[in-house]
């Protein structure tokens, strides 16, 4: 059974009472929704999960959830205080840049402790054939000018970039639908939700064509399944850096921000 150590997630009242440790998930992650699952099995705690909303349906999640933007890191850090936050997590995507500049001032600000999960990058692997590029806009003018079928994974908020190459056919999967945000006259949607499993997604590009694949560097197992896909195809991956973050404390799991709240596993 779990267990709470002594140093972590109650406080003292002047009442003698114990008062419930008040966490805020900004989430959107598979990592967020992990932590949340393993902080429901507590219900002394008091742990919000914030999703920025842009999912019109998300999945059902083991806190309560709050939804929508804060207005910057001002409106951020005067939640924080209005809420009397102890401990702020930013379980947010690793391109969700802007959302932790703003928990890492807001957390400043407000005087309040602030973790970040921020899991491992992918890194090559032999049979990998990956051009590294700065931006989504640059990953579209990396497919150069021969027109070829692209399976474009970057989400439907950066799709109208590759209008900019509208020779190339492309294949696009995303949360929610694209909806006119790529105009290009050779287009294939596909909604759908990970993770992806590694034949499928194998199966996937070969029965369209697939001749290059577009992804961020996520991260993580729920997305590799194209990246290892891509590889036994021996098709190239056109690989968007991940951009520069806050420098904050930070794990690399749901795991380590529970050793960082002072829950520990045990039996």
């Amino acid at each position: 059974m779990p267990t709470i150590e002594s140093q972590g997630l109650d406080g003292g009242s002047s009442g003698g009472e114990k008062a419930a440790m008040r966490i805020l998930i900004l989430g959107g992650t598979g990592e967020a929704a992990e932590l949340a699952r393993a902080l429901g099995r507590y219900p002394s705690l008091d742990a919000t999960l914030s999703l920025a909303g842009r999912t019109a349906e998300p999945k059902p999640q083991a806190l309560p959830v709050r939804i929508g933007g804060f207005g910057g890191a001002e409106g951020l850090a005067a939640h924080l205080r209005a809420e009397c936050i102890d401990r702020l997590i930013d379980a947010t995507h690793p391109f969700a840049a802007r959302i932790s500049r703003n928990a890492a001032s807001a957390a400043e600000a407000a005087g309040v402790r602030l973790l970040a999960i921020r899991r491992t990058p992918w890194a090559q692997e032999p049979g990998d054939a990956w051009t590294e590029v700065g931006s989504v806009a640059e990953a579209a003018g990396a497919l150069g000018a021969v027109p070829r079928t692209v399976f474009v994974t970057v989400g439907r908020n950066e799709v109208a970039a590759f209008a900019a190459a509208p020779q190339h056919r492309y294949l696009v999967r995303t949360i929610e639908p694209v909806d006119g945000a790529l105009p290009v006259p050779n287009l294939v949607e596909i909604r759908a939700r990970g993770p992806y499993d590694a034949a499928a997604e194998e199966d996937l590009m070969a029965r369209h064509g697939v001749e290059v694949l577009v992804s961020k560097n996520a991260g993580g197992a729920a997305t590799h399944g194209k990246i290892a896909a891509a590889r036994r195809l021996g098709l190239p991956v056109v690989m968007v850096r991940r951009p520069e973050k806050p420098a904050v404390e930070a794990v690399a799991d749901a795991a380590g921000a529970l050793r960082w709240l002072g829950i520990a596993a045990s039996g």
